[in-house]
């Protein structure tokens, strides 16, 4: 923008659509005090109408169509995008847009910073030795690393062989005035048709995709009627989310007669009013970063049952806020599911210690504050050295 001289961010990831890494981005720019930068979004395929979700009107959304695969090709297009829009900061986030490190590096970015969020589904444990390669491959071509997990960090560090020094861990912030407890207990979701008054209902929100499995839960849900058939008559399941796994988790539950106690309506724009309408959120993926929807379930005092993946054991406080159960085990799950519905008074106090924990340390202004001051010293620094005298 000519004539604004607030330093540009450039944020660039694979695809600018739902998902918790995106809602990440949405919240730092719209929280972030618009005085201090600008903020561009780059998504090496397609932005999509998640844009939206953006409340300032000075953000630049640029999609670049790339087809599947490593875009080397790429690098000339992406070099001169870079050369045009001039960020001060290049942020990258996950492997997808690791490889926009070289073409940032060549057109003489002065910050590069890339971000772990969490793993694919298909390096679920961060054994993969060819990621690991390629993300030691572009290491020197960043400045500063992001991590959303003390197991990314460590990751990082070990895997990618990062010094400590250039890694800062930040935990998500969530909206604890978006996200908030229904003010006489669990509300109706429009167009469920469930009502938390006579239900108990678990529910869970995420894209319907391999790595969240929400087959796990489908099958969890399943085996809570047969561990007490008594919860046939209460609870039901809420699966929120559009995916292949979508139709798999209908036909299973169908197949079981379960069908009819369940609802997965698709995508869903009010996240925020579904969670209050949940006593259980369930959380069964095989990989995860720092969850948003924990932090969003933790927020509306909803107790989370979720899997030991990624960073979610720092999120919940086992028998505290809610549970934490192994990976692809929907048995550990359902005996879970059983515990809370036969307690509601404990779930309902391990929802509201979820709350307070959020507001506590899990906090919107917190995670901005964070970034900001990342962004801040990477500048001084960068700063710092241009203005060094060649021959010191």
């Amino acid at each position: 923008m000519q004539g604004d001289d607030r330093p540009l961010v450039l944020h660039v990831m694979y695809r600018f659509d739902v998902g918790g890494l995106e809602n990440g981005i949405v919240n730092l720019i719209n929280h972030m005090p618009a005085d201090a930068y600008r903020h561009a979004v780059l998504a090496l395929t397609e932005v999509t109408d998640f844009r939206q979700r953006i409340q300032r009107n000075d953000v630049e959304f640029v999609s670049l169509r790339k087809p599947p695969g490593h875009g080397v090709w790429q690098y000339p297009k992406l070099f001169r995008l870079i050369r045009k829009l001039r960020p001060a900061i290049v942020h990258s986030r996950n492997l997808a847009a690791l490889e926009v490190q070289v073409p940032a590096w060549a057109a003489g970015v002065p910050v590069r910073i890339h971000g772990e969020h969490g793993r694919d589904v298909g390096d679920l444990d961060g054994s993969n030795v060819t990621y690991q390669r390629v993300r030691r491959f572009y290491r020197p071509f960043v400045h500063h690393y992001m991590a959303l997990s003390r197991d990314l960090a460590d990751y990082l560090v070990d895997k990618v062989q990062v010094p400590p020094s250039k890694i800062n861990q930040v935990y998500n912030g969530v909206d604890t005035d978006r996200f908030c407890p229904a003010p006489h207990g669990q509300q109706v979701i429009a167009g469920c048709p469930f009502n938390p008054a006579e239900h108990f209902i678990v529910g869970t929100v995420g894209r319907m995709q391999p790595v969240k499995d929400q087959i796990m839960l489908a099958n969890a849900f399943v085996q809570a009627i047969v561990l007490d058939p008594k919860l046939r008559l209460r609870m039901r399941l809420v699966m929120v989310g559009e995916g292949p796994l979508r139709a798999q988790a209908q036909a299973m539950l169908d197949t079981a007669g379960l069908g009819a106690l369940a609802w997965l309506p698709g995508e869903r724009s009010d996240v925020a009013d579904i969670m209050r309408g949940m006593h259980v959120f369930a959380l069964p993926s095989l990989a995860e970063g720092i969850s948003n929807t924990i932090l969003e379930a933790m927020a509306s005092a909803v107790p989370v049952v979720a899997t030991a993946v990624g960073g979610n054991a720092d999120l919940v406080l086992q028998g505290q806020t809610g549970y934490i159960v192994p990976s692809a085990h929907p048995q550990a799950m359902a005996l879970r599911l059983v515990e809370l519905a036969s307690s509601p008074a404990r779930a309902h106090a391990m929802g509201q210690a979820g709350r307070q924990r959020v507001q506590a340390t899990f906090s919107l202004q917190a995670m901005v504050s964070t970034y900001q001051r990342v962004y801040d010293q990477q500048l001084r620094l960068s700063d710092s050295i241009r203005s060094t005298p060649k021959n010191q």
